[in-house]
């Protein structure tokens, strides 16, 4: 069982090699993406039964992750919303948990945490599932 993910992140190269290496790495099903604040909060809240994980990043060609996060509030404790941003401060990481956010990484230096965190969410999803 894969985990459906959904990619809130406005640079097409970001997104194209995010997606490429979680399917390929930690097997997750991209399930849909966004570029702006307006898409990426419509189709998240819309589609509360069609995605696992949303990884979102904080700027974006329109609007801002922050509002992204706070539109999923009211999401099942099992979704998880993870950012990727290349502005993952102290500050930054503390204002995103604030918002809802399950995890915060580092576009330059912590994609290996993202994947590994990818994997561990499948693994928890396998076992939960194989246990009912």
């Amino acid at each position: 069982m894969n985990i459906r993910t959904f990619i809130v992140e406005d640079n097409p190269t970001i997104r194209e090699s995010l997606v490429g290496t979680l399917r390929e790495v930690a097997r997750v099903d991209p399930v849909g993406e966004a570029e702006t604040e307006a898409e990426g909060s419509r189709w998240l809240t819309r589609n509360l039964a069609l995605w696992d994980l949303a990884i979102v990043d904080l700027f974006l060609k329109d609007g801002t992750g922050f509002r992204v996060l706070e539109a999923c509030r009211q999401r099942n404790p099992a979704q998880k919303i993870v950012v990727l941003s290349n502005y993952a401060t102290p500050e930054i990481r503390r204002k995103c948990a604030h918002l809802g956010a399950d995890a915060v990484f580092d576009k330059a230096t912590e994609i290996d945490d993202l994947i590994d965190y990818c994997q561990r969410r499948r693994q928890e999803r396998f076992s939960s599932q194989a246990a009912h």
